[in-house]
């Protein structure tokens, strides 16, 4: 069967009595639009932590803080609201860290309301990471944005969200953020007297292992930071079981390896996101989209592994959130996942934490 690109709107899709794994292998919960909240933490509560640190977690410099040297903008779709929004990225002071502003249409600079880019600020792991404060005011589909920073060395920066409450999906990968910082460039931070700040990264001294199921996200000591992911789809042959590892010793390992991933989804489990008000701004021109029975509706892949690597992706953007005052989110050490979804991904980021007090 062929497909023209377009809205997944679009597409016929075949209802699947499989468990929903649909973008990044995230599992929808039963009932459609209900209950989500409930649903996240449901598997939240359940998550167990089998190893943590014993002794806590030290903190290492790795450098000064940086920031842009100016700013950027970036303008698109959300992949589940569907409305346009434009994002800008300013430059902050040392110490600042990354913080959300949410305007809106018009620009209204009398009440715009701030979030922290923080794991304390997450409020729903559905399909993607979304944060936020009080009442219904936050930022969704962080991850891919923050993967960037994150991974590009952007350790504070101001990030303006204007006409709707999602950030962009632009072409479903990180790429597009990534060459959005580098023609920005970066500089180094400096606080209100003028001065630099260190940047200093949370060591791994003993293991920790978050799981729920057969899924599970691990840290073991190493000497500099490194993640492993793994996933396995065995009802999708085209994508099936694949492993990726990732370093921060090549400084452009991110942007040429990482970054371009795209996001992915199952064709056969598309209506039924769909009528769970999910992916309204999902196209064959932003992710990647599987059959199981005839494999990639839209080839060619950037990588054979690309699911794999994209996961890899959401996992540094959502360990982004762990980054506190300009001090990098990512620990040093050797983090594995497997089949994790963004629930355990951020549970695992509250247990660093805690053991990094």
């Amino acid at each position: 069967m062929s497909c023209s690109i377009g809205h997944f709107s679009l597409l016929r899709a075949a209802r699947s009595s499989l468990p929903l794994q649909l973008f990044s292998t995230e599992i929808l919960p039963s009932g459609g639009r209900t209950g989500r909240g409930q649903f996240h933490r449901r598997l939240y509560a359940q998550a167990q932590v089998v190893e943590e640190l014993t002794y806590g977690a030290p903190r290492v410099e790795t450098g000064p803080q940086l920031t842009l040297s100016r700013s950027v903008t970036k303008s698109g779709i959300g992949l589940h609201s569907g409305e346009l929004a434009e994002v800008s990225i300013f430059p902050a002071a040392a110490g600042e860290g990354r913080c959300f502003v949410l305007r809106n249409s018009q620009g209204d600079d009398r009440h715009p309301h701030r979030v922290s880019a923080a794991l304390g600020y997450v409020r729903d792991t559905t399909l993607s990471t979304w944060v936020g404060g009080v009442g219904n005011k936050g930022v969704r589909t962080v991850e891919h944005l923050l993967s960037a920073l994150e991974g590009m060395g952007v350790d504070n920066c101001l990030i303006e969200v204007t006409g709707g409450n999602e950030v962009p999906l632009l072409d479903g990968s990180a790429l597009q953020w990534v060459q959005a910082i580098e023609d920005a460039g970066l500089s180094t931070a400096v606080d209100k007297r003028g001065i630099s700040q260190a940047r200093k990264a949370l060591v791994i001294k003993e293991p920790i292992t978050v799981c729920h199921g057969d899924s599970f996200v691990a840290a073991f000591p190493s000497s500099c930071t490194r993640l492993t992911y793994g996933i396995d789809f065995p009802q999708v042959p085209a994508i099936g079981r694949q492993w990726f590892t990732w370093s921060t010793d090549d400084v452009s390992a991110y942007k040429r390896e990482v970054a371009p991933a795209r996001t992915f989804g199952i064709y056969e489990q598309v209506e039924q996101l769909q009528a769970a008000g999910l992916i309204k701004g999902g196209s064959l021109d932003n992710a990647l989209v599987c059959s199981m029975e005839t494999g990639w509706l839209n080839p060619p892949l950037r990588f054979p592994d690309e699911p794999c690597r994209h996961k890899l992706l959401d996992l540094i953007g959502d360990l982004a959130l762990c980054a506190f005052k300009g001090h990098p989110g990512l620990p040093i050490g050797h983090i594995v996942a497997y089949k994790a979804s963004h629930s355990l991904h951020v549970k695992f980021g509250e247990v660093l934490l805690q053991r990094g007090k």
